[in-house]
């Protein structure tokens, strides 16, 4: 009796630690977080969304990250600057966060403090944009945001120039929240435009065939264009221009002196 009760121990015991693997391999362990950035589109250092970015920079860097955008989702960009101790700046500073597409279009935001200023006591500056949802098609013309890789710029606009150079903090967050995805489907259901007026195919017999036109015969001066308004105006041309050289010559040309 005492074996059985071991046994059926041992036998739970091991399906509660096969079961707490399965679920612990079951939830994904989070990205490692991201400490660097890059200084160019082609230097951008990709991150996903809900990977926390925590990088030092200082004054007047451009940072750049890239990240994938499917159909269906909204982007959303979240930046914190620590600015520089108060003490060390003497101005006030302006940031701005963008985002273009692969083609390096810069797209539009539709929520959010793109553009924000700190004032010289400020001691962080928060910055967000968001974008309209990832559409899987659009026109050649449109400037729609498409799946693909989307890159972000991180910059100050205007600082004071003593202040280029001072060390800072960002800390920066990705979004992808899916939209309505019901609303972007990507097929027509019907023509938008309804041919009202069908036409008729020929099946038998033979097709009509035009007229000949005969060419009226106009003798010997064929060659000799029609006469229109173009003969008066290049007749007129040519006798003005032949009159004006005259009076230029005649009003520049050398006299002779006659000497006594």
């Amino acid at each position: 009796m005492r074996t059985r009760h071991v046994l059926i121990t041992a036998a739970l015991g091991a399906i509660f630690i096969g079961a707490t693997g399965q679920s612990a391999a079951a939830v994904p362990s989070p990205a490692p977080g991201v400490s660097s950035a890059g200084t160019s589109f082609l230097t951008a250092v990709a991150v996903t969304p809900g990977q926390q970015v925590h990088v030092d920079a200082v004054t007047g860097d451009y940072l750049y990250w890239s990240f994938g955008a499917e159909a269906g989702q909204r982007p959303d960009v979240t930046a914190t600057v620590a600015l520089p101790p108060a003490g060390d700046r003497t101005g006030g500073q302006a940031w701005t966060i963008e985002v273009f597409d692969g083609l390096r279009r810069r797209q539009a935001c539709v929520a959010g403090e793109q553009s924000p200023l700190a004032d010289a006591s400020a001691t962080q500056i928060a910055l967000r944009c968001q974008l309209r949802q990832v559409r899987s098609w659009a026109e050649p013309w449109d400037g729609d945001p498409l799946p693909g890789t989307y890159y972000v710029r991180l910059s100050s606009t205007e600082l004071p120039e003593k202040d280029l150079g001072l060390p800072l903090k960002v800390d920066l967050l990705l979004a992808a929240p899916k939209g309505d995805t019901g609303a972007d489907q990507g097929v027509l259901a019907a023509p938008l435009v309804a041919n009202n007026r069908p036409g008729s195919v020929l099946t038998g017999g033979t097709a009509p065939s035009a007229a000949p036109v005969d060419d009226e015969d106009g003798g010997t001066f064929d060659w000799v264009p029609d006469f229109s308004s173009r003969w008066v105006w290049t007749v007129g041309g040519g006798v003005l221009a032949a009159v004006t050289g005259l009076i230029g010559f005649s009003w520049t040309r050398r006299r002779k002196v006659r000497t006594a």
